[in-house]
């Protein structure tokens, strides 16, 4: 029976960066507020750790960071996804090296590749490694998203425990539950989405939001935990606009600049990722007073 890497509320944490590569002093400040304000499990290099600008040095070097700050106290789950099957299988074979916990692998983007094709990517790089892998569907950003048939498929491989679910469509997780064996979890990858998913046995959350609100978000997912839905259900409303502020400009541009906002010192957005417009820099500033951050 396989377990999950973790339940409750994952930060996809932002890397800060500083000028010759990564600051990793402000990196440890941030895993250290995640960690006082109850996080469940980190998540490195991935989407929101803009790991697509970084150098495979670079991504290697922060997964050993963090793994050394964490110590153990919760996982550390590296990002190791590539459009290419033989640079993510060395990706991961890495991130494993340098002691990550678990791999955060996002589906080949710009190939678009055929569920066939899928399936061969994930199970060669699954087959390269020991560590659980969880497979990351987010057809917005990738071009391609994994069906349900193929979640079955994918999890009858003995260290495939589960996906990050960002396509934003209900029905395919309702599918995908019912097709797969209790033990592939489900975690989401909308903010917004946490609720429901877990309502369909999701197992939490890998969040944007938590980057500022983590305390909130693990509140969110042990409200879930506890089947009490329907005070789960009212807190996901009183977050809703905070979560749509997040997005209103492509991830990670406006958590980003709302950690800058807030004094972290997060470094510059890498190209061709650049600073919001002035109408979403005053949206964010709105939201961040809102819940109670001024700036």
């Amino acid at each position: 029976m396989k377990q999950p890497i973790f339940t409750g509320s994952a930060v996809a944490i932002i890397t800060p960066f500083k000028s010759g590569g990564v600051d990793l002093d402000t990196l440890g400040d941030l895993l250290d507020f995640q960690l006082e304000n109850g996080t469940d499990a980190v998540v490195v290099c991935g989407t929101t750790g803009e790991a697509s600008t970084m150098t495979y040095q670079e991504r290697a070097d922060t997964i050993e960071f963090c793994v050394r700050h964490v110590g153990g106290r919760v996982p550390v789950i590296a990002g190791s996804g590539s459009n290419s099957t033989e640079n993510a299988v060395t990706l991961s074979r890495e991130a494993e090296r340098r002691g990550a916990d678990g791999l955060l692998v996002v589906t080949p983007y710009y190939n678009k590749a055929t569920q066939a094709g899928l399936l061969r990517h994930y199970r060669t790089v699954a087959s390269a490694v020991s560590l659980p892998v969880i497979l990351y569907n987010v057809p917005s950003r990738t071009g391609v998203s994994i069906t349900p048939e193929t979640y079955a498929a994918l999890s009858e491989v003995p260290n495939i425990v589960g996906v990050k679910e960002a396509s934003g469509n209900l029905g395919n997780v309702q599918r995908t539950r019912s097709l797969c064996p209790e033990d592939f979890f489900i975690w989401s990858g909308n903010d917004d989405e946490t609720v429901p998913i877990c309502a369909l046995g999701g197992q939490g959350v890998i969040s944007v939001a938590a980057n500022i609100l983590p305390a909130e978000m693990h509140r969110l997912t042990q409200l879930c935990r506890q089947n009490d839905f329907a005070s789960a259900g009212k807190l996901q409303v009183h977050l809703k606009d905070f979560c749509d502020a997040m997005f209103c400009e492509v991830n990670p541009i406006p958590v980003k600049t709302a950690l800058s906002l807030l004094g972290w010192r997060v470094g510059v957005l890498r190209s061709p990722m650049c600073p919001p417009s002035e109408e979403n820099l005053a949206r964010i500033k709105r939201v961040l007073g809102k819940y109670g951050l001024p700036v």
